[in-house]
């Protein structure tokens, strides 16, 4: 048996309490679990769970071992799903929702490609910048950026969107390029007021410190293209998702400022009305965005068609 097995047996242990009820699971034996463990412990030379009467408990060691283990088994299990939902058509009317900026640029050429490999399926989308309600406006499934309030809603987290100061190289030239955050206060900032809007930028800086440092500027806007458009044009210093700016990054149009200091970045999560009873079209879609948000993600997005 090998390692992943044995992972993914200690999960199921933890999770259920019982040797008995994951050999059932495993079409194993209750010794041979046990033993699955006993090894694992033996090469980890720590202890991973107490015995007793009562069942089993983590020890300190063991939780940690579990969390790690817990995200290699359903990392596994979301590599199998991938691979089988690809080739398993789905088909019927699949409406998906983002907000503007996000949606133009990222979502549509996803979109297209998953209607490429999935042509019975008929995709209306859906981008409104304000909160949407699911079930209200009959969304099946849709894609949004930062933390999750607690709700009724299924999710799955897909990866981060990162941030990044940019301006033109004409702007720096007049102003100056800042040196560290606190130079920021003397520049003026294109601010996007629906993230934004009370004027402070919070920064990470190259000690991993955070750092809040106040801003202003003649421009703001809850539009992220509108500030890209006024960072080209000389106007100052923008804070923007690396997606908005990586063709103007690429194109030399805009280059970034304070490379060794990291704003917050936002989680990506696909949304759907319910964690129960997921229509196939919506897991489907899931499953096709599982990894299409790794490192780096904004430089591979497929092309619309």
């Amino acid at each position: 048996m090998d390692r992943l097995d044995a992972m993914h047996m200690f999960v199921r242990v933890v999770e259920t309490g019982s040797f008995t009820k994951v050999a059932q699971e495993f079409s194993s034996t209750q010794p041979t679990v046990t033993k699955q463990v006993a090894a694992m412990e033996a090469r980890l030379k720590v202890r991973l769970l107490n015995r007793n009467t009562r069942g089993v408990s983590l020890t300190e060691a063991g939780a940690l071992y579990y969390e790690k283990c817990k995200r290699i088994v359903r990392d596994l299990a979301d590599a199998d799903n991938v691979v089988q939902v690809r080739q398993t058509q789905v088909q019927g009317q699949l409406r998906i929702g983002s907000s503007v900026a996000f949606g133009r640029r990222v979502l549509i050429p996803l979109a297209m490609d998953f209607m490429k490999h999935n042509p019975q399926v008929q995709v209306d989308l859906s981008f409104e910048d304000r909160y949407t309600d699911l079930v209200a406006q009959g969304i099946d499934v849709a894609l949004r950026l930062g933390k999750l309030a607690d709700s009724s809603l299924g999710a799955r987290m897909l990866g981060v969107n990162p941030w990044v100061l940019v301006a033109s190289p004409a702007y720096l030239r007049k102003h100056g390029t800042p040196r560290r955050p606190s130079d920021l206060k003397e520049h003026s900032a294109l601010i996007y007021s629906s993230v934004q809007g009370n004027d402070v930028w919070r920064l990470r800086n190259a000690s991993g410190e955070s750092v809040s440092v106040p801003v202003t500027g003649r421009l703001r806007s809850n539009n992220l293209s509108a500030l890209l458009a006024a960072a080209r044009s000389h106007m100052g210093v923008a804070a923007l998702p690396r997606y908005v700016a990586h063709e103007s990054l690429k194109a030399g149009r805009v280059v970034e400022v304070l490379k060794t200091c990291r704003l917050p970045e936002q989680e990506i999560h696909a949304v759907y009305p319910s964690p129960r009873l997921v229509p196939q079209k919506v897991q489907s879609f899931i499953a096709f965005l599982q990894g299409s948000f790794d490192a780096a993600w904004w430089e591979n997005l497929p092309q619309g068609g």
